[in-house]
């Protein structure tokens, strides 16, 4: 600090203001430029240390004790519980059984050389109340439904030709049902004969398929197709239903020939 305070270059400025003025001025800056640099100095630490210790202060003046709240749980409270209800008794109910349909068993007979019996076919008129099927049931007659023909009621007043528009969609239910020129046993004869018998492997099981074709108007067949679960029988049956010859007599519906559908079930057994 000694040093500091005593400033050598003083004697340079009593020479350098000799015989001049040096109560104002640059003299007097310079001679006092210590002592102002020193309380600058002093002043400029001061300041800093309020500064610092200001929010030291602050904290221990402002700091209060937070109080530590302890939350007690209410009491327990306990209640008689109501015992469950019991379930429901739950009432199994068997559905009706329907009554068997008349049916009547018009599967082919299996083509052998040496047949011991010989099944007798039924007749086109034994299917006026049974169904065709595998074998013979007993129940009630099938219902037929029969679409009621369509009266015309005349109108009063100038007579206006009106052409009424051809239904060609085949039909399902029909006056008349489609038939074989010679009775379908005639038909099912053909089929037995003309069936290859050497495209399928003898399983000695037996082969079921149904064949469902169109009658068309004309007495021709189209749109042959099976649905058994065996695809060579079902090939093989298609083939020989569209290679069988003749005609079939087409099904009328209101006294007119139509369109219809005919199914035809097939079973062998290939030894």
């Amino acid at each position: 600090m000694k040093n500091l305070l005593q400033n050598k270059e003083f004697q340079l400025d009593e020479i350098l203001f000799e015989n001049r003025n040096k109560n104002y001025g640059a003299y007097v800056l310079r001679n006092e430029a210590d002592h102002i640099l020193t309380k600058s100095m002093f002043i400029g630490i001061g300041v800093f240390a309020m500064v610092a210790i200001t929010p030291l202060l602050m904290n221990v003046f402002n700091a209060t004790e937070v109080p530590i709240i302890v939350e007690v749980p209410p009491p327990y409270e306990i209640h008689n519980v109501d015992p469950p209800e019991a379930p429901p008794v739950v009432v199994q109910t068997t559905p009706p059984v329907a009554a068997p349909v008349n049916t009547l068993d018009s599967t082919v007979p299996t083509p052998t050389k040496h047949a011991k019996v010989e099944k007798v076919m039924p007749k086109q008129s034994d299917y006026d109340h049974v169904v065709a099927g595998t074998k013979d049931i007993v129940g009630v007659p099938p219902v037929s439904y029969t679409q009621p023909a369509v009266q015309d009621i005349p109108v009063k007043g100038p007579e206006i030709s009106v052409q009424k528009p051809v239904d060609n969609t085949p039909k399902t239910t029909v006056d008349v049902s489609a038939d074989f020129m010679g009775g379908i046993n005639a038909f099912r004869n053909k089929v037995v004969n003309q069936f290859n018998t050497s495209a399928m492997d003898g399983t000695s099981e037996v082969v079921k398929t149904t064949i469902v074709f169109i009658v068309e108007k004309d007495g021709t067949i189209s749109e042959v197709n099976a649905t058994g679960s065996n695809s060579d029988f079902n090939r093989e049956a298609i083939k020989t239903i569209k290679a069988v010859k003749g005609k079939w007599i087409p099904a009328k519906l209101n006294g007119e020939n139509v369109r219809s559908y005919f199914k035809f079930p097939i079973s062998m057994q290939f030894e």
